[in-house]
């Protein structure tokens, strides 16, 4: 099998390194063109325009977008006049649904399939095995399962529903993870602050051994821990945000529903950007561990 992929970020590397393990045959295409030639080195075929990479994949076409999503119309309209009907594009970033639910009406008026590809697991998931959610129609699905197979985590990969589904069900696991994020962050602040003089880093391992609330977050945070310091002095305690937390406050605001603990923990990172403080430093250190956000102080 052979497929186009646009977009050689840290996700993007990192997912076309699997799927050469996996046997695939990859074309690439990236707007600065070192990671490109990088990518080549591992036996990816590199490709220096869109035209050429969508006549380099057998038909019928599929690429994979991997590129921010206010990018992702642009490379739409440039890419769209190079394929043809029955050919399928995938959006595996993280685009609001209902740009992904335009999007697919979009294609389909012009005889391209769709699918909105929410992944979650960081560069690393990227690499060793991503979880991965899957909307559009199912038949197209179907036809390309066994890539998302490869690309998953065992039974990390699943079906969702009809177009946007597959960008929604990431954006409100994103909101999750924020509230997630900030009660971890919350608790060890609390522990750090008491005169117990408590070994974070240990507790951190002990919580992640059959407590409740063992968890990769955990994990990651006692990672943390023992490579910046308890301290974390060297990390920002200005906590950035993507917008996925701020989708699903729109969203649970839109659908009638109360979301106090990911709209505090949204508000939280917004009013961080003037008040850092150790919880920011937390959440931070936590955003390095699993995204590879550049979180350090400037």
């Amino acid at each position: 099998m052979n497929l186009g992929y646009i977009g050689l970020g840290k996700m993007g590397f990192n997912m076309v390194l699997r799927l050469l393990e996996k046997g695939y045959e990859v074309f690439v295409f990236n707007r600065s063109e070192e990671p490109t030639r990088n990518i080549s080195k591992h036996g990816a075929k590199p490709t220096y325009s869109l035209q050429s990479l969508a006549s380099a994949v057998a038909a019928p076409s599929l690429i994979w977008l991997m590129v921010p999503y206010q990018a992702v119309d642009s490379v739409l309209g440039e890419l769209i006049p190079f394929l043809n009907k029955g050919d399928t594009v995938i959006d595996g970033g993280n685009s609001p649904y209902k740009e992904s639910m335009r999007r697919a009406r979009e294609l389909e008026e012009k005889g391209i399939e769709f699918l909105d590809v929410g992944v979650s697991g960081g560069p690393s998931g990227a690499r060793n095995g991503a979880c991965i959610m899957v909307g559009g129609k199912r038949e197209i699905f179907e036809q390309y399962e066994n890539l998302f197979s490869d690309l998953s985590a065992e039974g990390g990969y699943g079906y969702i529903g009809k177009s946007g589904s597959g960008h929604f069900v990431k954006m409100i696991h994103n909101g999750i993870e924020y509230g997630m994020m900030q009660a971890l962050a919350e608790g060890f602040a609390v522990m750090k602050a008491s005169h117990f003089e408590l070994d974070l880093a240990k507790i951190a391992g002990i919580y992640n051994h059959r407590s409740v609330i063992e968890s990769r977050l955990v994990e990651w945070l006692e990672r943390a821990f023992e490579q910046y310091g308890e301290d974390l002095n060297e990390i920002s305690g200005s906590v950035s945000q993507s917008g996925e937390g701020a989708w699903t406050v729109e969203a649970a605001k839109e659908f009638g529903i109360q979301v106090p603990i990911i709209e505090g923990s949204l508000q939280f990172r917004i009013e961080s950007q003037k008040k850092p403080s150790y919880t920011g430093k937390i959440l931070s250190a936590l955003r390095n561990q699993f995204g590879g956000h550049g979180v350090f102080k400037k």
